[in-house]
């Protein structure tokens, strides 16, 4: 279910706000199309500190691994990276869906270089995904009274419980196995 409790730009301050926050800039600089790695310098202990805040401020948990890795579980081993450490021509179709046809992604690129790609954006996108798992009723109580608590995490209205989503992994892995059935790729 599409979930319309937090709007889209809420969503995006919020992940501006984790990203300017763990990296400890100043936040005009963190914009919807900034890289994470090339604009704002973010390093891989970055990474896991940016998904922490994330976690916490949304009540939600990202994924432990990256579609690449998901991809090598579902497709096999070398359909995502090859024995050289580059993208295969599979894992940028599939990485082009994922990220709206990321232009940057290349078949043969040294998979060290696709951190690059990642945007404030697509950090985003990935949150709303979860967010986007939201059930229709709550879980404990079975009503349909979903409310925002502390401007960015959903919880209901009638009994108080948080809501509970798909974690990033779970999701990942069904997005690719729909990707599977209907693209074809592999």
């Amino acid at each position: 279910m599409k979930q319309t409790v937090i709007p889209n730009d809420t969503i995006l301050e919020e992940v501006r706000r984790a990203i300017w926050e763990g990296l400890d800039i100043d936040p005009a600089r963190v914009l919807a199309q900034s890289s994470l790695v090339s604009d704002l310098g973010a390093e891989s202990l970055d990474f896991l500190d940016i998904n922490y805040r994330l976690e916490q401020t949304f009540g939600v948990k990202t994924a432990r691994h990256s579609v690449l890795e998901h991809m090598e579980e579902v497709f096999g081993e070398e359909s995502a990276i090859d024995a050289d450490g580059k993208l295969t021509e599979g894992a940028v179709k599939v990485l082009q869906l994922r990220f709206n046809n990321s232009s940057q992604l290349k078949p043969g690129m040294d998979m060290d270089e696709l951190p690059g790609a990642v945007t404030v954006q697509s950090i985003a996108d990935g949150i709303t995904s979860i967010l986007d798992t939201l059930p229709e009723n709550c879980t404990n109580c079975g009503k349909q009274d979903w409310k925002i608590e502390k401007e960015s995490r959903i919880q209901c209205g009638s009994c108080g419980e948080p809501a509970a989503f798909t974690n990033g992994d779970e999701l990942i892995d069904s997005w690719l196995k729909q990707v599977q059935e209907s693209e074809k790729i592999f």
